[in-house]
Order: structure tokens, then C-alpha cells, then sequence
């Protein structure tokens, strides 16, 4: 095990490298810049810009300085955010994304699980068609179109809930995003879940511990939940990787200051400092979530070996 954990993480670093070299070439192949707007500014303003930021050195001196602040995790100031680090950015920015992506995803394992198992166990009922035709609708339905539709029901119509800001994890303003981002990974737990639980349900060990005589909650919970899980462990990698750095529409409609919104003002911005800070810790995040999953599949069956 542990000479595997070595191994990808060896192989993360130049990983890493791959994705910011990409996102820095596409970043100076994209047409315009940070200091441009509607007006343009005399040639001579403009070349003091480009020499206060070394825009004026060849571009091998540029990646290379940039390459630089990856390595020391320090990446530089903001162009758009004046005197503002981007590592504060992200350490400011990064709690709110996190507390409402762990939430949603708890909330969505939690609900995902007992509804694919409920219908996995009860298959070709009414609760299996009917928890089905719900992920279904989870699955078919964009954040974009969710969360406006939860605002307009919650908030504007029987007015339970405020419909937008930031107030702190325990406020009632995490309930609206929370369930906004939580909705399409129910509906895949829940797939994922039904269709693990109804091949690990057919397997001779589970015969065998029904015919020992166990109670039908012990062969459900000791034995079959524990290998039917194994697709949403595989889910769980990317998809929690991809909560904890944010997501730009969910954040965006409830007016959050999380990771994602800035991601996207960076983007409208050209603030490459910025953009490179995010995508960095967005890649890092990814690997590690992938490597810890493939760590949970040793401890969850004892079959796998690295």
C-alpha cells in the first residue's frame, strides 16, 4: 500500500504541471488582457504595465516565474484585486465552498444510499419505480434551473427561506444552495447504489449468510451494503473534489463568495495569477480525492491489492 501511495504521488506532481502549462498556454493564446477596456490607453501607459507585471519578457521567462510560484505554493498577487495575495483568495474563499459542498454531499450520500438500497431490496415495486423516476427528474434538472425554481417557491412565495447571501454555516441561507447542489448527486448515489446492491444481492455469500440464519438487517447492513457501495466510492472522488472547489453556478445564483465566483471573475478578468492559483488548487484537490479513494477500496474489500 504503501509503496502505491508513493507511486501516485509521483506520478501527481507532473500531473499538476501538465494541467497549469495548459491553462497558462490557453490563458496567453486568448485574445485581450487585464489593463484593456473600452478605451484605449496610450502605448506609453501601456508599456509601463507590461514591465511593472513582466509582461515585456520572452515567454520562457514568464512560464518559468510562474512555474516558480507553483513549486513554492505561493502564487503571486492578484492583477484585478489590488494588493490582494491570491493564496488569501482562495484561504478566504475556500470555507464558504466548503461548507456548502461537504453539506450537500453528506446530505446526498445520506439520501442516496437509503433510496438505492430501499430499491434495490424492494426491485420491480412501487418504491423502486418510484425512487427511480426521482433520480431521473434529479438527473434531468440543471442547478441553473433548480436553484431559481427553490428561490421562486421558498423564498418569494411562502417566504421560509432567504434567497440569497452569505451568512455563516449556520444561518438559514446554506439550505437553499445546499439542497440546489445536493439534488443530481442524490440521483447518482441513488442509481449507483440500486445497481451495486442488486449484483452483490445475487452473489453466494450473500446466500450463504442468509442461509446461516442472520437476521435480514445484518445481511443488508454487514454484508451486502458494504460491496454494494464500492460505485458510489468511485463517484466519490471526483464529485466531492469538485464541490469542495465550488461551482460557479450554484454560487453564483445564491450570490456566494466561494471559489467558484471567483473562478469566474478571474476568467472574465485575465487575472492569470488568479486563474492559475485556482486551477492549481483545483487539480491538487482532484488527485488527492482520487488517490484516497482508491485508499478506501483496499480497506472496503479485502480483494484489492496494490
Amino acid at each position: 500500500m504503501l509503496r502505491f501511495i508513493i507511486r501516485r504521488l509521483l506520478i501527481t506532481v507532473p500531473m499538476i504541471l501538465v494541467v497549469i502549462t495548459l491553462t497558462w498556454g490557453l490563458i496567453r493564446l486568448a485574445p485581450g488582457n487585464f489593463y484593456s477596456g473600452e478605451k484605449n490607453i496610450p502605448k506609453e501607459i501601456e508599456a509601463n504595465i507590461r514591465a511593472k507585471y513582466g509582461l515585456d519578457k520572452p515567454w520562457y521567462v514568464q512560464y518559468g516565474r510562474m512555474l516558480g510560484h507553483v513549486v513554492r505554493l505561493d502564487f503571486g498577487i492578484s492583477l484585478k484585486y489590488e494588493g490582494q495575495s491570491v493564496n488569501k483568495i482562495i484561504m478566504s474563499s475556500l470555507p464558504v465552498s466548503a461548507s456548502v459542498g461537504i453539506t450537500a454531499y453528506l446530505l446526498a450520500l445520506v439520501l442516496g444510499i437509503v433510496i438505492g438500497s430501499v430499491a434495490a431490496l424492494r426491485q420491480n415495486s412501487i418504491w423502486d419505480y418510484a425512487s427511480m423516476a426521482l433520480a431521473m427528474l434529479g438527473i434531468s434538472i440543471p442547478n441553473f434551473v433548480l436553484g431559481p425554481m427553490l428561490v421562486l417557491l421558498f423564498s418569494l412565495s411562502l417566504y421560509w427561506l432567504p434567497p440569497s447571501r452569505w451568512q455563516g454555516f449556520a444561518s438559514r441561507n446554506i439550505i437553499l444552495p445546499v439542497l440546489t447542489l445536493s439534488a443530481i448527486y442524490i440521483a447518482y448515489i441513488a442509481r449507483l447504489t440500486r445497481a451495486g446492491m442488486l449484483e452483490v444481492l445475487r452473489s453466494d455469500y450473500i446466500r450463504t449468510a442468509r442461509a446461516k440464519g442472520l437476521r435480514e438487517s445484518q445481511v443488508v447492513i454487514r454484508h451486502a451494503l458494504r460491496g454494494g457501495i464500492m460505485p458510489v466510492v468511485s463517484f466519490t472522488g471526483p464529485a466531492l473534489a469538485f464541490l469542495l472547489t465550488g461551482t460557479v453556478v450554484v454560487e453564483r445564483i445564491f450570490a456566494l463568495p466561494g471559489l467558484g465566483n471567483y473562478f469566474i471573475q478571474a476568467a472574465l478578468n485575465r487575472d492569470e495569477p488568479l486563474i492559475i492559483g485556482i486551477v492549481a488548487f483545483i487539480a491538487m484537490t482532484l488527485l488527492l480525492m482520487n488517490l484516497l479513494v482508491d485508499i478506501t477500496y483496499g480497506f472496503l474489500d479485502p480483494r484489492i491489492r496494490y
